[in-house]
């Protein structure tokens, strides 16, 4: 299949904001994939990715190094591109020019297929060692050489994870039930079992419904996580679970699942990225205390402090992210692992039984030792008791907890009532920055505050819900604008559009009702907390969490919603 006709697609896709017809688009695209084994693949390519996010392979190719590639495959000298960048604002388009302007041809010039194309990008995942960086160079170089401009905006923007089509794991969703006449239910249920896309795709066009309803989790692949919502408090808790619940101590920490199959142990980040090389000490624990052969399993990764009190999860974050001597983070920054639930046993799916069950046999399969636990928990139904489990976990310096309904199953990527979240005060929301303005004076040259948006499900798209200033250091705005400046989809003025790719996490003193933006809801005194590096935009909070949390705000203060 054509490359040219992906780019196509990605062009119509850009051109319009209806999310109607974007389904449409994508559906009617994969109707005409007839090879099942390139069904596999598309779906990432119309995300703008080349892996799902818990493959651990990566491209490791920045601007210059694509630059070099362009210019080796088009004869134009390299800062000739990064000017045109000035007038463009954007590589991809710069390179289409580059392209439309090329110097030099090839007799052995070949249309680009999209087969080629994704072959030549894993080879480029998998490039490894000395010279990796020419070798790479290399094979960037002659798919340039076959590209025509169109394609090669849209390969760049691919490489570089900057694709701007507006096209969400929801709307690829709803492109597949209609692509293959299946229902979206059974491809949501498919999708978060195995958070794989093109497998999905694959059966969808198989088997059809009867096939999708089949699927069942793979040690190896992560499932999507069950998400909670927020209480007033324990009495508050305690009446949405019927009375009596099981209170987990919510530790401060980041959420895993560990995957282990024998020997080969995956451990995947809340975003589901694979943390495992970065956390050896953690995976040598779970290989020496989680007996079953096969087994995939969820906890709470907490960096432990000289007073054996627990640190603050960006302390977690920071083990992820280091690539390099970790020996010495693991001497610095010590982790425990504190198991909670049980997904998957030796063949076995775990997610029908009831949380008292999942339990039971979680306390069965793990031997608790240095560095891995079981989540402190108490099964109450009197209040008190809950009470004052609850200022123990505060005094012990962790964030709460957590109360779950004794007969709940296990929902994936599902945020019910089933799971709550007890915390001290309102909690903090993780919102996607939408759009950005530069600052004056000597903030002058970065974005000095930044519009925040929650999903709206109804929209299909971000929608402004506050925009912050304060919480950020000099250092902070210089990294952000950094970050950002790659995703600036349009300018005007001092004020730019972002395309919605980075989540932090933000204080506020209370949600408001405004008419000011077309969410209805306002932050009162935001304040930035974090980056989200844990979290896709997917994940970020939603126009009905902000909902959610202003009525319980309400309830909080007497008031009736």
């Amino acid at each position: 299949m054509l490359y040219a006709e992906l780019a196509e697609l990605y062009s119509r896709l850009e051109k319009t904001t209806l999310k109607t017809l974007k389904t449409r688009l994508v559906a009617e695209f994969l109707r005409k994939v007839e090879d099942p084994d390139l069904l596999e693949i598309i779906p990432y390519l119309i995300l703008g990715k080349v892996f799902p996010d818990w493959d651990e392979r990566e491209l490791g190719v920045g601007e210059k190094l694509l630059i070099r590639a362009v210019s080796m495959s088009t004869g134009i000298d390299a800062r000739e591109i990064e000017n045109s960048i000035k007038d463009t604002g954007d590589l991809g388009e710069s390179i289409a020019l580059a392209l439309k302007r090329k110097k030099q041809r090839s007799f052995f010039s070949q249309p680009l297929k999209i087969e080629r194309v994704y072959s030549t990008l894993v080879k480029v995942a998998e490039t490894q060692g000395e010279r990796s960086q020419d070798r790479k160079l290399k094979l960037l170089a002659n798919l340039f050489m076959d590209a025509k401009p169109e394609e090669g905006k849209y390969l760049a923007r691919t490489i570089l994870g900057t694709m701007r089509t507006g096209v969400a794991e929801g709307l690829l969703r709803d492109a597949l039930g209609e692509a293959f006449r299946v229902d979206v239910p059974l491809v949501e249920r498919a999708f978060m079992l195995t958070s794989d896309f093109g497998h999905v795709a694959r059966i969808a066009k198989l088997e059809g419904n009867e096939g999708l309803s089949r699927v069942e989790m793979q040690v190896g692949k992560p499932i999507r996580p069950m998400l909670a919502q927020q209480a007033a408090g324990v009495k508050d808790a305690l009446r949405e679970m019927g009375g009596e619940a099981e209170f987990e101590i919510k530790y401060d920490g980041a959420r895993v699942q560990v995957h282990k199959d024998g020997d080969r142990v995956i451990i995947y980040s809340r975003r589901l990225e694979n943390v495992t090389r970065s956390i050896p000490d953690v995976v040598d624990q779970v290989r020496a205390h989680l007996k079953p052969e096969k087994v995939i399993v969820e906890g709470e990764l907490v960096a432990v402090g000289e007073n054996g009190r627990p640190r603050p999860f960006q302390f977690v974050l920071r083990r992820f992210r280091r690539k390099y001597n970790i020996d010495e983070m693991i001497e610095r920054i010590p982790l425990e692992l504190n198991f909670f639930d049980i997904l998957y046993v030796n063949g076995e799916s775990m997610i029908e039984k009831t949380l008292s069950d999942r339990r039971r046999i979680l306390e069965s399969v793990v031997e608790e030792g240095e560095g891995i636990k079981l989540a402190l928990k108490l099964v109450t139904g009197n209040e008190e008791e809950a009470e004052r489990f609850y200022r123990e976990a505060l005094e012990m310096g962790h964030e709460g907890l957590m109360a779950k309904r004794l007969d709940s199953i296990y929902e994936p990527g599902n945020r019910g009532k089933k799971w709550l979240k007890i915390k001290p005060t309102m909690e903090n929301l993780d919102l996607v920055i939408i759009g950005a303005e530069w600052g004056e004076g000597r903030r002058a040259h970065v974005f000095a505050s930044y519009l925040l948006g929650a999903y709206d499900a109804e929209r299909g798209d971000f929608v402004p819900v506050g925009k912050v200033g304060s919480g950020f250091t000099d250092e902070d705005l210089v990294k952000f604008t950094e970050m950002l400046k790659p995703l600036v989809m349009e300018e005007h003025g001092k004020e730019v559009k972002i395309e919605p790719k980075i989540v932090v996490e933000i204080a506020y003193q209370e949600i408001q009702k405004s008419p000011k933006y077309e969410s209805g809801f306002a932050l009162r005194f935001p304040r930035y907390v974090s980056l989200r590096e844990d979290k896709s935009p997917e994940e970020a909070d939603t126009l009905d969490k902000v909902a959610q949390l202003y009525t319980l705000q309400e309830r909080m203060r007497g008031k009736k919603v």
